[in-house]
């Protein structure tokens, strides 16, 4: 059995080239740590939904965690937790949005809405998660200023021209403590890749946090250590170098 017992894997810039499939390397070496008896969990900010198909792609029916931490799940179809936003909170920042003119999406049980097919009844919507994007970094900073100062929100992004809101201390590395429970393993068995800021405390709480090459410099300077990028396989070269040795 190898020294590490679990690694949790990114999606979005981590696990998927830019045109979000799977690069041929990181099949074949996650195949190879699960033949070895590694526990290959995904860890990302998209909801079920959307990670299901990539789950059957890999052949994996390990626990997950999505939409940031806001969901753990034992397997594809057996959730383990659920933390919701509240209604009210979700149309605050869909308000703070419209005001500012820029791209919004919100993440439901079972979907995501976005600023042109948004919900008439969001009131009623069981929410997991908010977001915002623009390629303007003062409309972001001005964002994140007024919306850190509700004290209510994990602030994160999984690109550097967006903000991620989950619920206050709902993070991928409370996901990651979690995992160990369901799996059976301690926290320093596991590795952590990933490349953006909702990564950090996963990376942080992993044995071993990885940094995507193409990773913001933020996660970099967290991580133990950096791989190539999601482009060149990165994944297979954490997997090969630091898994199955």
């Amino acid at each position: 059995m190898p020294a590490y017992r679990l690694i949790a894997l990114d999606m979005d810039g981590t696990l998927l080239d830019d045109d979000k499939r799977i690069p041929r390397e990181n099949v074949e070496w996650i195949r190879k740590a699960a033949d070895a008896g590694v526990a290959v969990c995904l860890a990302t900010g998209r909801g079920r939904h959307d990670i299901l198909p990539y789950l059957n792609e890999l052949g994996l029916s390990t626990p997950f965690v999505a939409v940031n931490g806001s969901e753990v799940w034992r397997g594809p179809d057996r959730l383990h937790r659920r933390v919701t936003m509240e209604a009210e909170t979700v149309i605050r920042l869909r308000e703070l949005a419209v005001r500012y003119g820029v791209w919004y999406w919100g993440t439901v049980v079972g979907r995501s809405f976005y600023r042109h097919d948004w919900p008439d009844d969001a009131e009623n919507q069981t929410w997991l998660k908010f977001g915002f994007y623009t390629e303007d970094g003062k409309i972001l900073s001005e964002l994140i200023e007024q919306v850190s100062a509700w004290g209510t929100l994990e602030i994160s992004n999984s690109d550097p021209n967006n903000i991620e809101l989950n619920p206050l201390g709902i993070h991928k590395g409370n996901g990651l403590i979690e995992l160990c429970g369901i799996i059976g393993c301690r926290p320093e068995e596991t590795v952590a890749v990933g490349d953006s800021l909702n990564d950090v405390h996963m990376i942080r709480a992993a044995g071993l946090g990885v940094a995507m090459g193409n990773a913001q410099e933020a996660v970099k300077e967290v991580a133990d250590a950096v791989t190539t990028s999601n482009g060149r396989a990165g994944v297979a070269e954490v997997i090969r170098r630091y898994v199955l040795v």
